[in-house]
């Protein structure tokens, strides 16, 4: 949960670690001391011999390989991952199972070195994606996404190995566990900076867009966890800019579209913690087509309900979780930017008194409430008329905004919005004057960034 929160900033690139609870029920110690070099030497012969000694061997790897000192040493050891590999490709469930653990342990360090070192791997973990338990696919879909993360070699390696018709083969799985652990592997795929010109061209060629799409809007039916993912995958896929055409002709954004609305009508007074995880990827993707394809893409999503449900999306998750206003704001910027149906839909609607009580926000909710008035006030007089009847208290609201010091976004955005006021409603400017106004402006002649517009204004 964690993980997927902080993708909320930034693309995130992250490792997970699958580790079975009971050895943390059983006091297990999570980070061993590091053996010595004879010590996994021992091992790695004990994994050679009997089935009952080796299973013991490689259960004392599994654990020992939780230290990073560990790791380093049983990888320069010659031989060892071939080794590794010869249990892991074993006929016996028990053993092969204890194998892919020690390689997903493997897998999670951060030296990129290790990662390379079970390159030879790759080509057992892409086979055993067919056919096999569903915890043993879950274990090898998350080893695979934690090798692409740190090593090209390894995506230039599996690429080729047919890494994305293997997952488009898997995503077709009714388990809900491998669909999550494909949608990580997947994602770390599409965060590489080879992504945009070697990977998604595959991706988009493959059945997987339109089954992520599927999945994705199904997910409050059959859990949320593939949905978070694979909306994710979608989102970075989008940030490409290489895709939009061909997710739009699958019919992204009608479908995104309904699923929002759906999620809107269907969040409780309380939701649920974790919701939101699936809420932001679709806000953002939905966003980030509009802002691909503009205009083409408005004329697709032309409905008053997306307003009433982005405003009921900011009502439940505002208190708990404030990110989400930033969001919303984004997707309701997109559909206002030259949209006169939205922005007529904002006043008749009477949604703007819940807009303006997000003025006392962050400094980045503030700029994107201001640039949305910015957006209706720019369609003329008659929306200016139509703004300042609906707010009579917004020129007051602004002065407090605008008065210095004050974040130079802010008090140029809020600028921007006096001056679309007093072009198309001259009686503005008379009760801004009334009002104090004049000696605000005043205060801003000092500040190079702001110096004409406040001269103008």
């Amino acid at each position: 949960s964690a993980l997927r929160k902080a993708r909320r900033e930034q693309h995130l690139v992250s490792k997970r670690l699958l580790r079975e609870e009971t050895e943390a029920e059983d006091g297990a110690e999570m980070v061993p001391e590091p053996l010595s070099e004879a010590e996994v030497l021992e091992l790695l012969k004990g994994m050679q011999r009997g089935s009952e000694e080796r299973k013991r061997s490689l259960k004392q790897l599994h654990r020992a390989l939780r230290n990073k000192e560990t790791q380093q040493k049983f990888v320069r050891l010659d031989g060892s991952i071939r080794t590794l590999l010869g249990v892991f490709t074993s006929p016996l469930a028990d053993i092969q199972m204890e194998a892919a653990h020690c390689l997903h342990e493997l897998s999670h360090s951060s030296d990129p070195a290790v990662a390379e070192a079970c390159l030879p791997a790759t080509p057992y973990l892409l086979t055993y994606l067919s056919g096999h338990s569903v915890e043993f696919m879950e274990l090898c879909l998350y080893t695979l996404g934690n090798l692409v993360v740190e090593s090209e070699a390894v995506r230039k390696q599996l690429l080729p190995q047919g890494i994305i018709p293997v997952l488009a083969s898997c995503i077709q799985s009714p388990h809900q566990a491998v669909l999550e652990a494909l949608g990580y592997a997947l994602s770390q795929l599409l965060q590489a900076k080879e992504a945009p010109t070697e990977i998604i061209p595959l991706v988009l060629d493959s059945p997987l867009p339109q089954h992520m799409l599927r999945l994705v809007c199904s997910g409050l039916k059959t859990g949320t966890g593939a949905a978070v993912e694979f909306a994710w995958c979608l989102h970075y896929i989008i940030c490409s800019h290489t895709a939009t055409t061909s997710l739009l002709s699958l019919g992204a954004l009608p479908a995104l579209t309904s699923l929002l609305l759906h999620l809107a009508s269907e969040i409780p007074p309380n939701p649920p913690e974790g919701l939101e995880l699936l809420v932001c990827p679709v806000l953002r993707c939905l966003s980030n087509l509009l802002a691909e394809q503009g205009f083409c893409c408005q004329n697709q999503v032309l409905d008053q309900r997306l307003l009433v449900a982005l405003f009921l999306i900011l009502q439940s998750f505002l208190q708990h979780h404030p990110f989400m206003a930033q969001e919303c704001l984004c997707l309701l910027n997109n559909l206002t930017a030259d949209e006169p149906f939205f922005c007529s839909a904002l006043l008749s609607l009477d949604l703007l008194p819940a807009l303006l009580q997000l003025l006392s926000s962050s400094q980045v909710v503030r700029v994107l409430v201001l640039t949305v008035l910015c957006n209706v006030a720019v369609q003329g007089a008659g929306h200016c008329q139509e703004l300042l009847r609906a707010l009579p208290l917004l020129l007051s609201l602004l002065l407090p905004l605008l008065a210095p010091p004050g974040d130079t976004q802010v008090l140029g955005q809020g600028l921007e919005l006096l001056h679309l006021l007093f072009l198309h409603c001259p009686e503005a400017a008379a009760d801004f004057l009334r009002q104090g106004g004049h000696q605000v402006l005043e205060q801003h002649q000092s500040i190079p960034e702001l110096q004409e517009r406040a001269g103008a204004l």
